[in-house]
C-alpha cells in the first residue's frame, strides 16, 4: 500500500474532480494545482497550493511552461527505496508527489471544430500533461496516476477502504492506462499534422505509417461463434456511421448483427426513393425501391422469403404504421434499422422483446478507408464509392435495352455492388427477384439466382459484378428468362459472350468497372 500525502491536480476536463478532491482533503492530502483547476478547488473550500508557489517559479510563455520543473518531476521520478535519490531530493528541497491527476488539452476535440486554424491546433498540443503522466507512470510503484475521470470513483473507494492509501495493483493498472492515453494522444497529433502538412505520404497517397485509435463501445456476448470472444469499438472522433445508431428496444446486439446491419445500411445508401433492404449473413436477400415504403419492404421480402427469416431490415424512411404492419406479418426478424419510427409503430413492436429496433437518421456516404486483418498484418483500401457513370455505358449487342430495362439494370447494378462475389442479381423494375452470392464460379451464382427466383425471373434483367469468363452463364440466364444484362466487360471471351446474348436475343450493357466484394 502507498499512503497518499501529496497530490498534483491539473485538468482540462474537470468532471467529477470535486468528489475526489473532497476525499483527498478528508485524509489530509496536500494538493498542488494550476490555473483553472486551482480556482475551482478554492471556490469549493478545498485547500490548494499553486504550482508556481510550490516550485518558486512563475508560469511563463503564456502557460506553455508551468509544470516542467525539477520540483515536479523530481518528486514524481525519485525511487523511494534509493538512498541516493532521497539524499538528492533532501539536498534540493524537493518533496515527494504521490498522486498525479491530469487530463490533457483537448487536442482531438479541437481538430474537429469547423474552420479551426492550425495555430489553435498547435496551442492545444499538451506538453506538461503528457510529461507528468509518463513520469508518474514510470514510477507507478510509488506514484498513482489518473488520466480518466471514469477512474475517480474506484480510487475514492480504495482510499476510503484503506484509510488514504492505494494498492500496488491499482497503481500498476493506472500507470499502464496512462501510457495508453499518451500513446493515443501522440498518434492523434501525428495523424493530424502529417495529414495537414502532407508529410510522410507514399506515392499512392496512403500513409507510410498508420496509427489507429478506437474506444470500446460495448462487450459482445460472443463473436461469429459462441467460442469466440468479441467487443464493439468506435473510431475516436467519428460522429457518423452505424456506430452512432441508437437502440430503442430489444436484447443486446451480437457480433453478426452488427456486421449485417452495416451491410444493409451501406446498400441502403445507394437509393434515393423509399427503399428497403433485407440482409442475411452479410448478403442482401432482397432489396426494392417503391413510391410507398410498405410496398418496397414487401417486394424486398418476396425476393427470398426463406432467407429473410431471421434477417436484418434496413429502411431509408421513417417506419410508418402501414410498413410496420407488413413487417410484423412477415415472420421473425433479428433487427430493424430506420431513420425514425412512428409512435404507433413502436407500440406495435413493443411486445416483440427479441426484436432489436435501431434508429439512425444519417444516411450520408462516408469516404473512409477500409481495412481487413490478415495474419501478422493488415490490408488497407479506399472504400468502393464509385458510382455508375451513365454516359460511359455501352450497349454491345444487336438488341438494345428498353428504357424500363435500363432502369432495372441500373438498380440491379447498385445491389450487385453489395453482394459477395461472385455476384448475380435478377431484377424486375426496382426490386430484386433472385440473388446468387459468394460462389466460386459465376455460373453457379446464376443458377442459384434462378433457383431463388422460382418463376419470378421470367422477363427479368440481370446484373453481374464482374465479367463472364464463359458463355455458360449466358445460357443459364436465358433459361431463367433474362431479357437484358449489365456487366463490366473486359474478358478475353467478351465476343463469345456478346454472340451468346445475340443468339438468345438478350440485350447487354457493359460498364467498364467491376465491384468485387470479398
Amino acid at each position: 500500500m502507498v499512503k497518499i500525502k501529496r497530490a498534483l491536480i491539473s485538468l482540462s476536463d474537470k468532471t467529477g474532480i470535486l468528489d475526489l478532491a473532497e476525499t483527498l482533503k478528508k485524509f489530509g492530502v496536500e494538493i498542488i494545482s494550476t490555473g483553472g483547476t486551482a480556482k475551482l478547488l478554492r471556490e469549493n473550500n478545498i485547500p490548494v497550493k499553486d504550482v508556481s508557489v510550490y516550485t518558486g517559479f512563475s508560469e511563463m510563455l503564456d502557460g506553455r511552461v508551468k509544470t516542467l520543473h525539477p520540483k515536479i518531476h523530481g518528486g514524481l521520478l525519485a525511487l523511494r527505496n534509493n538512498r541516493e535519490h532521497m539524499r538528492v531530493l533532501e539536498e534540493q528541497g524537493i518533496g515527494l508527489i504521490d498522486l498525479v491527476v491530469v487530463n490533457l488539452y483537448p487536442f482531438e476535440k479541437t481538430v474537429r471544430k469547423p474552420g479551426v486554424s492550425i495555430n489553435e491546433v498547435i496551442e492545444n498540443i499538451d506538453i506538461g500533461g503528457p510529461s507528468m503522466l509518463r513520469s508518474a507512470a514510470k514510477n507507478h510503484r510509488s506514484v498513482a496516476v489518473i488520466c480518466e475521470p471514469e477512474r475517480y470513483a474506484q480510487v475514492i473507494a480504495e482510499l476510503e477502504k484503506n484509510n488514504g492509501s492505494l494498492s500496488e495493483d491499482l497503481m500498476r493498472e493506472l500507470g499502464i492506462e496512462a501510457y495508453a492515453r499518451t500513446s493515443k494522444y501522440d498518434a492523434a497529433i501525428y495523424n493530424y499534422l502529417s495529414s495537414y502538412f502532407k508529410i510522410h505520404k507514399t506515392k499512392d497517397s496512403f500513409p507510410a505509417e498508420l496509427d489507429l485509435s478506437f474506444e470500446k463501445v460495448q462487450g459482445l456476448r460472443y463473436g461469429e461463434n459462441p467460442h469466440q470472444q468479441a467487443a464493439f469499438y468506435k473510431e475516436k472522433g467519428k460522429t457518423k456511421g452505424l456506430v452512432n445508431a441508437r437502440q430503442l428496444q430489444g436484447k443486446e446486439l451480437s457480433f453478426n448483427n452488427i456486421l449485417d446491419l452495416n451491410s444493409a445500411f451501406e446498400l441502403l445508401k445507394e437509393f434515393k426513393n423509399p427503399a428497403a433492404v433485407i440482409v442475411k449473413h452479410n448478403n442482401p436477400c432482397g432489396a426494392a425501391e417503391d413510391k410507398f415504403l410498405h410496398k418496397a419492404y414487401l417486394n424486398a421480402w418476396k425476393c427470398d422469403q426463406l432467407s429473410a427469416f431471421g434477417g436484418i431490415v434496413a429502411l431509408n424512411r421513417k417506419m410508418d404504421l402501414s410498413t410496420a404492419k407488413v413487417v410484423a406479418k412477415s415472420g421473425f426478424l433479428e433487427c430493424i434499422i430506420a431513420p425514425a419510427y412512428d409512435k404507433e409503430t413502436l407500440k406495435l413492436f413493443q411486445n416483440k422483446k427479441n426484436l432489436r429496433l435501431l434508429e439512425l437518421d444519417d444516411l450520408s456516404v462516408i469516404a473512409e478507408l477500409e481495412f481487413k486483418r490478415v495474419s501478422g498484418g493488415m490490408l488497407l483500401q479506399e472504400k468502393d464509392l464509385l458510382a455508375l457513370d451513365l454516359s460511359n455505358l455501352k450497349v454491345v449487342t444487336k438488341k438494345r435495352p428498353t428504357k424500363a430495362q435500363m432502369e432495372s439494370l441500373i438498380f440491379g447494378w447498385k445491389v450487385a455492388k453489395h453482394v459477395k462475389s461472385n455476384a448475380i442479381v435478377f431484377t424486375k423494375g426496382t426490386r430484386t427477384v433472385g440473388i446468387g452470392a459468394g460462389q466460386m464460379s459465376r455460373v453457379d451464382s446464376v443458377m442459384i439466382a434462378k433457383k431463388k427466383s422460382a418463376n419470378l425471373s421470367k422477363g427479368c434483367c440481370m446484373a453481374s459484378d464482374a465479367f463472364f469468363p464463359k458463355e455458360d452463364a449466358i445460357s443459364w440466364a436465358h433459361k431463367a428468362g433474362a431479357q437484358a444484362i449489365i456487366q463490366p466487360g473486359g474478358s478475353i471471351a467478351d465476343q463469345k459472350i456478346i454472340d451468346a446474348c445475340d443468339k438468345y436475343k438478350i440485350a447487354m450493357v457493359v460498364t467498364g468497372i467491376r465491384h468485387f466484394r470479398h
